[in-house]
């Protein structure tokens, strides 16, 4: 399932555009399930700067530590505290209580330029 309102990256995080000037960012439900089951969640801090492409964050699951890459350049505005307790959030809601972070993007034509559903669809296909 790839909700067609979001935006993807080819790293597997989907962005959402809320109503204020930061975007909720999270990973896919295939990335998830490549990843088995989330233990843990290294979460970037509020106040960070990211940059799109670099490592912001890490997902531990029972198969290896992954990097979270930033799908945008900008400032973390806010991080699911959730997570600390309950990573597994990530595997069993990921487009929902599983989100990550927030984050503020520096030029939100980033946004725009990000995969749509289609597009991600096919580059999970390759």
């Amino acid at each position: 399932m790839t909700p067609e309102e979001l935006k993807y990256t080819a790293e597997h995080e989907w962005v959402r555009s809320g109503d204020a000037d930061s975007v909720r960012v999270g990973i896919t439900d295939y990335a998830q399930g490549q990843l088995g089951d989330i233990v843990f969640v290294q979460l970037p801090d509020v106040g960070a700067k990211v940059t799109a492409g670099e490592p912001c964050g890490e997902l531990e699951s029972t198969k290896s530590v992954s990097d979270l890459f930033a799908p945008l350049t900008g400032t973390v505005t806010a991080v699911n505290a959730e997570l600390d307790s309950s990573p597994e959030l990530i595997n069993t809601d990921p487009y929902g209580e599983g989100w990550i972070f927030d984050v503020e993007p520096d030029d939100a034509s980033e946004v725009e330029a990000l995969l749509d559903a289609k597009g991600y669809e096919a580059t999970i296909a390759e």
